[in-house]
């Protein structure tokens, strides 16, 4: 039987840490639909074992890693329907999921988001 990985094994038992869940609290303020999509997305991650972006596919398939030309790379996911996308940073090693912005389809669109980050 091989040898078990330390770091591998590590990280299928660390729950992702989420930050910046005001940023949910403001986007789900005004529309009932979009807060309980943000509070289910909350706590799917907050119960995640998450070590790599197909990790996250498993539980959202149509998550996507954006490379910036920062060399970041956002994760995008799409809300309700395409009608709205999060953007979170995860730091896979550390366990962590911070919430950048949630955006309507078409501010996503435009772009301007790439260069905040």
């Amino acid at each position: 039987m091989p040898a078990l990985d330390p770091r591998r094994v590590l990280s299928h038992n660390v729950i992702m840490r989420l930050i910046r869940q005001d940023v949910l609290v403001h986007a789900g303020r005004k529309n009932a639909p979009l807060r309980r999509w943000l509070q289910t997305w909350a706590l799917t991650v907050e119960a995640a074992h998450w070590s790599n972006l197909d990790d996250v596919r498993a539980t959202y398939p149509s998550a996507d890693g954006v490379v910036l030309a920062s060399g970041t790379v956002v994760s995008v996911f799409n809300v309700k329907g395409n009608e709205y996308r999060l953007l979170a940073w995860i730091d896979y090693s550390q366990a962590v999921v911070q919430v950048l912005e949630v955006l309507t389809h078409a501010e996503y669109d435009k772009d301007q988001w790439k260069s905040r980050y």
